[in-house]
């Protein structure tokens, strides 16, 4: 495994990368599909459960994998993590080659407020191209998405502390519109896999259940899972993280296989 650590952005957020590195003994593995996984943490904090713990795991399963540990509290405003994130797609594309990625099957994933961050550029790609000041030309829209108990909305359903955070205001208006991810999907939008708990009592199940729905009314390829019970913040749902449950532990091969067949990669 090759380790790599890049400062990114101008609040020094930070991508770190866990690579397979070159075999000879199993050339056909030279590229790779990467996964970006965001933390949650409602914009206040990152999850450190929801970092390593999900990013080895799927490298274990033979993706480059890395996770993005973006700004949060004060320095979430100014869309400031979707810019990070943003940019991280732009240089994973900019060093596929060095990196063994398949540049064309890179798939922003995210937990809560990190699903969030991931799903914001799913659907704002084009927009925070235009206000970004980056050298890079790679495109910065993500293959696919992996939203895992995602917060989506800035309406009835809404996580308001995330979308206060991320906004820079406290209540509801124009500010939280650009947040409420369900309104701005279109033909662009990545294909996506969704997961959540129906007893959520953080993020409630209606956020993955707008966003499906918009998936839908624009035919965005999407796959989604409901558990009955399951707390939130579970991240892979393992003794390792104090989650464990096995029936939403099932969201990792299902994701996997999901992944596996979008981009025609087994491992």
């Amino acid at each position: 495994m090759k380790i790599i650590q890049k400062k990114i952005g101008e609040k020094q957020a930070v991508l770190t990368g866990y690579l397979h590195e070159y075999m000879e003994e199993v050339p056909e593995r030279t590229l790779r599909p990467a996964i970006i996984f965001c933390p949650g943490g409602g914009y206040e904090m990152l999850s450190e459960r929801e970092a390593d713990p999900p990013a080895l795991t799927f490298f274990a399963k033979g993706f480059q994998t890395f996770v993005l540990r973006y700004s949060v509290k004060e320095a979430a405003a100014e869309k400031n993590p979707l810019k990070e994130l943003s940019q991280s797609v732009r240089l994973i594309r900019e060093h596929s080659e060095e990196w063994l990625i398949r540049k064309d099957q890179i798939t922003a994933a995210g937990f809560s407020a990190g699903a969030h961050v991931a799903g914001s550029l799913g659907v704002h790609f084009e927009t925070i191209s235009k206000m970004e000041k980056n050298k890079v030309q790679e495109s910065n829209r993500p293959d696919a998405l992996l939203l895992c108990y995602p917060v989506i909305t800035a309406g009835e359903f809404a996580h308001t502390g995330s979308m206060a955070r991320v906004s820079g205001k406290r209540e509801a208006g124009e500010a939280w519109n650009f947040w409420s991810l369900e309104n701005y999907v279109t033909e662009k939008t990545p294909p996506t896999f969704l997961w959540h708990t129906v007893n959520d009592t953080s993020v409630p199940v209606e956020n993955s259940l707008l966003f499906m729905q918009a998936l839908r009314k624009w035919k965005i390829p999407c796959e989604c899972h409901l558990f009955a019970e399951g707390v939130h913040g579970s991240s892979i749902c393992k003794k390792e993280v104090r989650t464990a449950n096995p029936q939403c532990a099932a969201w990792v091969e299902l994701a996997a296989a999901w992944l596996e067949k979008l981009f025609d990669f087994e491992e």
